[in-house]
């Protein structure tokens, strides 16, 4: 029976109820590995409600993607290996201890600070004796765009940057040249070489402009479709199909897209 409102600890039964004898098969049958898509869609699918600026939506997927951690939660206190109360303790304590500048005698008065105290107290925490430590630790399966940011990031904590912008954006075309010197030529290896620089390159780029990478190539794909959208549908009133145009044709239509206000919603 449905109720009207229910708590953490509801959800917590529900799972525990879900993977039992007398629940769900296919909930019975995940396991930690099985349920990594799952996550990652969820993840971005709050992402998406975000965006949208859709409370209602965000509520949902803020809801689904708890739910994922319960269940991996479940799954670990099945196997002994942790339990939902470790969960939670373990991160209220990283919180205490690495906000020393609000529960301790550390002072930071600025967001910059923050990041600079939290990352000295993270290095101490993890035993990194070497910086390379701290660039390894970066998660190798990121998205790879935001990967660069991050590491990038953390290689400019000791130095390790240029001075400005026009430094950063003279190297893109340094890199986009040597690209260039090799991409007619069959050796892949030295094209996929060159490419990762210049999109390494354009990375560096965009931490200097402040530019979250990821964020702006996903723009840019919605801004895509849309205009691709427009093009078929303008094609359609024609009554043509994008087969039987030409790629001139396509271009012009292309280039009334971009001189349309096209909503986001359009998509």
């Amino acid at each position: 029976m449905q109720k009207d409102r229910y708590t953490f600890e509801d959800l917590i039964n529900i799972m525990k109820f879900l993977r039992s004898s007398e629940g769900c098969p296919w909930d019975r049958e995940q396991n930690h590995v099985s349920l990594k898509k799952y996550l990652i869609e969820e993840t971005y699918e709050v992402l998406e409600a975000i965006d949208l600026k859709d409370k209602d939506k965000l509520c949902e997927e803020l809801g689904d993607l708890l739910f994922q951690v319960v269940f991996h939660s479940r799954i670990a206190e099945e196997q002994n290996d942790f339990s939902m109360n470790d969960i939670i303790t373990g991160i209220c304590k990283k919180m205490v201890d690495r906000h020393t500048h609000v529960f301790g005698s550390e002072r930071a008065d600025t967001a910059s600070d923050v990041t600079v105290n939290w990352e000295k107290i993270k290095k101490k925490e993890k035993g990194m004796k070497r910086h390379t430590d701290v660039l390894k630790a970066v998660p190798a399966n990121l998205p790879a765009l935001m990967r660069s940011y991050k590491i990038q990031q953390k290689a400019a904590q000791v130095g390790f940057d240029w001075d400005d912008v026009e430094d950063a954006f003279a190297k893109v075309l340094e890199e986009v040249d040597e690209l260039k010197d090799v991409y007619k030529g069959r050796d892949v290896a030295r094209i996929n070489d060159e490419l990762g620089d210049v999109l390494f390159s354009i990375v560096n780029l965009s931490r200097f402009t402040k530019v979250e990478p990821e964020l702006a190539l996903t723009s840019t794909i919605d801004k895509f479709i849309r205009r691709f959208d427009f093009i078929e549908r303008e094609a359609e009133k024609a009554e043509k199909t994008l087969q039987n145009m030409s790629l001139g044709e396509m271009d012009e239509l292309w280039n009334k897209a971009k001189t349309e206000n096209l909503s986001k919603k359009s998509k």
